[in-house]
């Protein structure tokens, strides 16, 4: 076992696999999908090793000014602070929050926090999905993630939680699978239809089939695994913690 790690808004628990995979022992914090309210929650100081998750993205992301420009604001409020104070009270040694790229850096008192951009096209995905991920310890150790030597060429736009948003697309080297085609990408950007779950699964590193004993509807799956962390991203970043973890208990 390689410590004890909390995880916070845990969703359907995609960022929680991908460091169960690399040997953490996974306890997963309150979330809306299961009625819970990170606000009110409290952890008991000392018992966590480490800390993980991504606050909901709504206040950052690109589409927000679509939102309020048509009158609305987002679903979910800035809960960064919430994920900030919990980690203050468990006193961790590490925590990792993976966010949007316009999302601001953490700020925890005691901790120094080193942030990247990290596409999941660079770590064994075809998905054109970028994640801001903040790594904080008192020490100011940093992450280094294992990247791919070449990205794929051709690429998959990035899959969002929401069934009425057509696939995300980004700034990106080559070009989408099936532009010249007429292939699945093609006919989304035209608006002819909405992408499969079981596509979606498949491009978050899942099984085709994935929630299929589930008792969620279809939109609640779609939204469940389309707001999660790409797999391979998710293990990507857990080996980096864990090597970063391994020299921190070396030195100690």
């Amino acid at each position: 076992m390689n410590g004890l790690v909390l995880s916070l808004f845990p969703g359907i628990g995609l960022l929680d696999m991908a460091f169960e995979e690399a040997g953490f022992c996974v306890v997963r914090g309150p979330d809306p999908i299961w009625g819970g309210d990170v606000r009110s929650f409290h952890p008991p100081a000392g018992r966590f090793d480490g800390v993980i998750g991504g606050p909901p993205c709504q206040p950052f992301s690109q589409l927000v000014h679509m939102v309020r420009a048509n009158g609305f604001e987002p679903k979910h409020e800035n809960l960064i602070p919430e994920f900030e104070r919990i980690v203050a009270e468990t006193a961790c040694g590490w925590f990792l929050m993976e966010e949007v790229r316009a999302a601001p850096r953490p700020v925890v008192p005691g901790y120094i926090v080193h942030d990247q951009i990290v596409n999941a096209r660079h770590v064994g995905s075809t998905q054109n999905r970028e994640r801001r991920i903040s790594f904080g310890t008192p020490e100011g150790h940093s992450l280094h993630l294992q990247t791919e030597t070449f990205e794929p060429m051709d690429w998959d736009f990035a899959v969002t939680g929401d069934a009425r948003r057509r696939p995300v697309a980004m700034l990106a080297g080559g070009k989408p699978k099936g532009n010249e085609t007429g292939g699945r990408t093609s006919s989304l950007n035209r608006g002819a239809g909405v992408l499969p779950f079981e596509t979606m699964c498949e491009l978050q590193g899942l099984p085709r089939d994935f929630l299929s004993e589930s008792p969620l509807t279809v939109t609640g799956k779609r939204q469940a695994v389309g707001n999660g962390v790409p797999l391979p991203m998710g293990r990507a970043v857990a080996l980096a913690v864990l090597k970063a973890t391994s020299r921190l208990e070396a030195a100690a």
